[in-house]
């Protein structure tokens, strides 16, 4: 089984899957007198012809390492994003879109911190939510804010990998 490396999520690093939604780096100003400042257009939100964008939130179980990767999942008709509400990392895997989930080496893994979400394009493979939980804590529940697409048509596939591969994350 092969071990995938996890490197740090950047907007560069991330950009061939999506955008990483932080406010580092990102357009802001003042509203509200004043009193707020506001970072804006930090991801490209699709849902996608007939869609509506919606929002949700998930609740995980914190995943427990090594973690086995079996399966990726992608949404073809509308963008999928993922912003934490606790300030905890998380793990996100995805393909590279140009070859697909089973082209050997083309799984990617991203430690995310607690301030970066992500938004998966249209079609993008990804692995459903893992989080990791807070440090010393077992059972832990993470929360995310979900913003993705309600409509017509089928937009969840599912796939098994031929050649899984395992994660062995240790927080630092």
């Amino acid at each position: 089984m092969k071990v995938l490396s996890i490197q740090a999520l950047t907007k560069e690093s991330f950009a061939p899957f999506g955008d990483v939604i932080e406010c580092a780096g990102a357009a802001h100003y003042p509203i509200n007198e004043g009193t707020t400042e506001r970072y804006h257009d930090l991801a490209r939100i699709e849902p996608g012809d007939q869609g509506r964008a919606i929002l949700s939130i998930f609740r995980g179980l914190a995943s427990t390492f090594p973690f086995r990767v079996a399966m990726m999942e992608r949404h073809p008709l509308g963008s999928q994003a993922f912003v934490p509400l606790q300030d905890r990392c998380y793990l996100v895997v995805v393909a590279d879109p140009a070859d697909g989930i089973d082209a050997p080496g083309q799984l990617h893994a991203f430690l995310a911190q607690g301030h970066q979400g992500v938004n998966y394009r249209p079609g993008v493979w990804h692995h459903p939510l893992i989080a990791v939980g807070a440090e010393g804590v077992s059972a832990t529940l993470s929360d995310f804010l979900v913003i993705d697409r309600e409509g017509p048509g089928p937009n969840c596939d599912e796939q098994p990998l031929a050649e899984p591969s395992v994660l062995d994350f240790k927080q630092t």
